[in-house]
């Protein structure tokens, strides 16, 4: 059963639009966030290991593709202001656009669901588009060689077994993405200890 799965991996990986797919998924992944972009990043990443895919397009087709896809979801939040602004994402995007400017929209790059979310609410407060540009550059460049490499190594430790490569890549990936949400957290709970409200109410006369 694996070496039908790998064959057939391997197929795909070798096809001629490979780097065009991925192109696709990483523009999809950008306003409808269930398609499984990074994780096709990573895929073709460990079979450059072998040599079966070029790893500088790869990154080169992602990055294209996942930029071009934000662009595409500010423009829906430009046009869908109204109906986002009660959303819950939407406010915390919102808001933490408000306290750290373009750059939250790098850092959104590696929250899971923080990017749409982000690249939407831009869109919806008329960020200005230069500014969202040149951060969307930083941040799905950095998105697509982190992915790119972490495939990459995963491949070059398993060489001849690209599936546990993958599985290393994808699991790193997933440790990351984990330690980034539990940093969130922590600083998220301790914001909130120490927030006014929970304060003990001055009881001096």
């Amino acid at each position: 059963m694996s070496h039908a799965i790998l064959d057939l991996v391997q197929q795909v990986m070798t096809s001629p639009w490979l780097y065009a797919a991925l192109f696709g998924l990483a523009l999809l992944d950008g306003f409808f966030p269930i398609v499984p972009a990074e994780t096709s990043v990573i895929t073709a990443a460990v079979f450059a290991a072998s040599g079966e895919t070029n790893l500088a397009l790869v990154i080169v087709a992602a990055a294209l593709g996942a930029f071009a896809g934000d662009h595409i979801s500010y423009l829906i939040g430009n046009r869908s202001a109204g109906r986002l602004r009660e959303k819950k994402a939407f406010v915390w995007a919102r808001d933490t656009l408000a306290e750290r400017g373009g750059l939250v929209l790098v850092v959104a790059r590696y929250i899971p669901g923080g990017r749409t979310a982000t690249t939407l609410t831009m869109g919806a407060v008329r960020h200005p588009l230069r500014s969202f540009t040149f951060f969307d550059a930083i941040a799905a460049s950095s998105w697509a060689v982190y992915s790119g490499l972490i495939g990459f190594f995963g491949g070059m430790a398993f060489e001849n077994d690209p599936i546990k490569g993958l599985l290393l890549g994808l699991g790193i990936a997933v440790s990351i993405t984990g330690l980034v949400e539990l940093v969130r957290w922590l600083r998220k709970r301790r914001a909130i200890q120490a927030s006014p409200e929970r304060l003990p109410a001055d009881t001096s006369v």
